[in-house]
């Protein structure tokens, strides 16, 4: 495929302006030829704003037009799937938020059809994009901690601790005596994608629980205080199949700053501890422990593994969609041919959400792979 590649975006709110556009607009082997968002006041601001040639009210316009390569889907949860099939069927490569799907089948179903059509994809697993998540990961791979014993992750933070602050209610479909799986799906998929890459292994059991600490919310759209049954706070714990330990909590009501994630690893030959926060003008750090210097000391993060410009010191949405971009251009490209949380990783995660989830009704252990 010619450069530039030519983006088309479905989506035009916070997200996308926040993170995806500028990281297309960083990369010069690529340009945005279109924006769809069903708010067309919207979708004509955010085209102006980006300099975006065309935009579109409805998907379907943007997944069948022959400008576009390659189709970025950053739209409320529930409708990526839909608009996920619809660009692969129309032979697009696809970037698609997290969840793909909320069902692990459904999200291995489009993996395959992507796999068999010879299209490249990616989720929005964001953080495994963070110069300190890469380089940590190299570090393991070269044998930094030897054989991985215990994963600790953590994603959190305060982002809907007050009711007052609006949150989009449950799909229609909820069962509305059913604690809806909300953080561990929005918030936990990213560290349990990166428990997976540096443990270098699957998960065979899984045993977890939920709390709704905020039952009565504002909710987005009526603006009226309702009581929504998600899960603002859970913690899981699980077991490799080569017998390493996990566990991971996740929240939206705990105090701290964005993006409130840790992954800490030890192994029979040392540890590392990954903190992505944004605090005091740096948003990322990486320390290192060995048996025979067992104090957390500071590992300098190589320049090679920002993208061009960036620094500890950027925010971390554009720093992390900057390398997130480069590594999908790279493939649609051509110059690698095996990428980084394509559709089958995010079935992986997809599964693992999905059995943590029937863990929670079961109260105890489920074991993976899961029975459909």
């Amino acid at each position: 495929m010619s450069t530039p590649i030519r983006i088309g975006v479905v989506g035009g709110g916070r997200w996308a302006t926040m993170a995806h556009l500028p990281g297309w607009a960083r990369d010069p082997r690529c340009r945005v030829t279109m924006l769809c968002d069903c708010d067309s006041v919207r979708a004509e601001q955010v085209a102006r704003d980006f300099a975006i040639p065309a935009h579109v009210s409805d998907y379907h316009d943007l997944v069948s037009s022959p400008s576009v390569d390659l189709v970025d889907v950053v739209t409320d949860d529930d409708s990526h799937l839909a608009i996920t099939s619809a660009a692969l069927e129309a032979g697009k490569h696809v970037l698609s938020e997290k969840p793909v799907a909320h069902d692990y089948q459904e999200t291995r179903r489009v993996a395959g059809l992507a796999r068999d059509r010879g299209l490249v994809t990616r989720v929005g697993f964001t953080f495994r994009y963070s110069p300190a998540v890469r380089y940590a990961r190299d570090l393991i791979a070269a044998g930094r901690i030897g054989t991985p014993y215990i994963f600790n992750g953590y994603e959190q933070n305060s982002q809907w601790l007050d009711p007052a602050t609006p949150f989009r209610p449950p799909p229609p479909t909820q069962d509305p005596d059913e604690l809806w799986v909300g953080s561990l799906e929005g918030y936990g998929a990213p560290i349990i994608d990166i428990a997976h890459w540096f443990v270098g292994d699957s998960l065979a059991s899984v045993v977890g629980t939920m709390r709704n600490f905020v039952p009565s919310r504002i909710a987005r759209g009526s603006g009226a205080l309702t009581r929504i049954k998600v899960d603002d706070g859970d913690i899981f714990l699980g077991e490799f199949r080569g017998g390493a330990l996990l566990s991971i909590q996740s929240s939206f009501v705990t105090v701290g700053n964005y993006p409130g994630v840790e992954a800490r690893i030890y192994g029979s030959a040392g540890a590392l501890i990954v903190r992505l926060v944004e605090e005091l003008g740096i948003c990322e750090t990486l320390m290192g422990a060995t048996p025979d210097q067992v104090e957390f000391r500071p590992i300098a993060i190589p320049r090679e593994y920002y993208p061009p410009g960036g620094s500890a010191s950027e925010s971390w949405p554009t720093l992390c969609y900057a390398n997130l971009v480069s590594g999908m251009l790279d493939e649609v490209l051509g110059a690698v041919t095996t990428g980084q949380a394509d559709f089958g990783q995010a079935a992986v995660v997809q599964e693992v959400i999905n059995a943590v989830g029937r863990s929670v009704r079961l109260r105890g252990w489920v074991d993976l792979p899961l029975a459909p």
